[in-house]
């Protein structure tokens, strides 16, 4: 080889330098700094560019949403949002996402002091994935502890409040602050922005997409069923939507979902998905985001 090298006049660091040049840049992961309407303190959260990406195109974007477990300050404690989601399968597990993904963190609010919520007292940074050179890790499931059998549905809305406690729509601000920096900072396909997040993150998708609907071009609430009093809004706009739950969940119960879904059919919505997994536990968000079908579908809706 080195013969030939010579014989074409071209030294073999020449031509290895040119070709690494050639070769389309690697998936990369940043972090990037704003500034929270809440406090006005400096926080951050994740942006990831997927393989090849360059300013010549104009790149979809994917807001996720984490869940009540992933929270954070935004700074040291920002790792932990990697646990789950668009972001884990495509950083962690080297899923080719052709998005930019957005992964904020939501703020602690004081639930880390509630009993029921020990578990955050107890994660340790040793539970933040990483990204190995040639691997990825083993996947794990939660064991079901509910039979396999139809739930029957919530009959007694009285009193059930549309969003959880503390949650995404306490940054609402922030999220739009977000979506609108990275939107001026790399190169984005504003027709095709999609939003998608988990558990507590799935009520935050709702809650987001009934307030501004205009934003996205579909949204994917996962495990996280929606209040019938969002629904006109994210109908009147015709925004495509796939709901997803678990049949097995002791979280957030299937029982939730029915009324909702029937509110934004009812209202005209144009497109609605509802997928459950009917075998699976609170954690089906692995198995939905493992796969491939949901960010198909997602690409294959743009604003007009």
């Amino acid at each position: 080889m080195r013969k030939l090298f010579k014989k074409l006049g071209v030294s073999s660091c020449s031509l290895l330098c040119a070709c690494s040049l050639l070769a389309p840049p690697q998936a990369q992961l940043q972090r990037e700094s704003y500034t929270s309407e809440l406090d006005q303190s400096t926080k951050q959260f994740y942006v990831y560019l997927p393989k090849g990406y360059s300013r010549k195109k104009a790149w979809p974007v994917l807001m996720f949403l984490h869940g009540d477990g992933e929270r954070g300050n935004g700074r040291e404690e920002l790792g932990y949002v990697l646990k789950h989601g668009p972001l884990y399968e495509a950083w962690i597990q080297k899923k080719d996402l052709p998005f930019i993904i957005i992964s904020p963190q939501l703020p602690m609010f004081g639930r880390d002091q509630l009993p029921e919520m020990a578990y955050i007292l107890k994660r340790t940074p040793a539970e933040i994935p990483n990204r190995e050179p040639n691997s990825a890790p083993a996947r794990s499931y939660m064991q079901p502890v509910l039979p396999m059998a139809r739930q029957a549905e919530l009959s007694d809305w009285a009193g059930v409040p549309p969003l959880l406690p503390d949650g995404w729509e306490r940054v609402e601000a922030d999220l739009l602050a977000i979506l609108k920096q990275v939107h001026s900072r790399y190169a984005t396909d504003t027709k095709r922005t999609y939003l998608t997040g988990l558990s507590y993150g799935g009520f935050g998708t709702w809650y987001m997409a009934s307030r501004h609907p205009e934003l996205f071009a579909a949204i994917a609430p996962v495990v996280g069923w929606g209040h019938s009093s969002l629904m006109q809004p994210i109908a009147q706009a015709h925004l495509p939507v796939w709901a997803f739950a678990a049949g097995r969940d002791e979280a957030v119960p299937i029982s939730h979902f029915y009324a909702g879904m029937r509110t934004l059919e009812a209202f005209g919505a144009s497109e609605v998905r509802f997928t459950v997994h009917e075998d699976m536990a609170h954690d089906a968000w692995k198995r939905i985001y493992a796969g491939d079908d949901l960010y198909s579908w997602l690409l294959a809706h743009h604003k007009p």
